[in-house]
């Protein structure tokens, strides 16, 4: 008998006691509430304070428009290719076109920014600046086998000079001579240079770099270079005629 009331009692003890697990698991739960709250409410706030890719896109044209380029250049915004990133920039410029009919007989150039947030693979960064320079040579120079490095040289020396920061740049510098005949005989022999070169700038302000390739058309084209260190192939030369 005693037995039987022991654990009748036991059982009891037993009952009594889940309601209390269950009770302080409930107050676990409870005090936990208002953290994952505030946190929530901290992410918000945070993903709120980040500027839009929009805003971020505006920032980057902005530091285009404030650059400073040479007056031997004449640059206008033109229609941004398509497909390539979400946002897109692009200008045109030619080397003296007011006093030069042809203004392709002394250079030309094009400059791309591509701005996508989602950084590709091999832009190592969410901007990538693309330029086009192209001018005619002397033949006697266009026959010098480094002048494809001497090219890409003015490109380098151009961005430091202006103090732009980039990485994983690349590119191709081409040199193309010619021989006119038939009726073209009268054009004679020439040489044009060309690059074409990409850049990662690692931040968002573009300024130093458009003015770094406004410089690279001026170099290309024969004009001297502002600041000084920086060697070109030849003097000032007219175009052909």
């Amino acid at each position: 008998m005693t037995s039987a009331v022991a654990r009748a009692a036991h059982r009891r003890r037993l009952v009594t006691r889940r309601p209390e697990r269950g009770a302080r698991a409930e107050r676990r739960v409870s005090r936990t509430e208002p953290s994952n709250s505030a946190y929530s409410a901290h992410v918000s706030h945070a993903t709120a304070d980040e500027p839009t890719p929009q805003a971020v896109f505006d920032a980057i044209v902005a530091s285009v428009e404030r650059a400073e380029l040479r007056e031997e250049l004449q640059v206008t915004p033109i229609p941004a290719p398509s497909g390539i990133a979400p946002y897109s920039y692009a200008l045109a410029a030619d080397v003296n076109p007011a006093r030069h009919a042809d203004d392709s007989d002394l250079g030309t150039g094009r400059l791309i920014v591509l701005f996508d947030p989602s950084a590709p693979e091999g832009w190592g960064g969410t901007v990538r600046v693309i330029c086009y320079a192209q001018a005619p040579l002397e033949t006697e120079i266009g026959l010098d086998p480094f002048v494809a490095d001497v090219a890409w040289s003015w490109l380098v020396d151009a961005l430091a000079a202006r103090g732009a920061h980039y990485t994983a740049a690349s590119g191709t510098a081409t040199k193309v001579l010619s021989t006119g005949y038939g009726e073209l005989a009268s054009q004679g022999s020439g040489a044009q240079i060309e690059l074409r070169a990409s850049w990662t700038p690692l931040d968002g302000d573009l300024t130093a770099h458009v003015e770094g390739w406004g410089e690279l058309l001026c170099m290309v084209a024969g004009y001297p270079p502002t600041p000084d260190g920086v060697a070109v192939l030849q003097p000032r030369r007219e175009p052909r005629g």
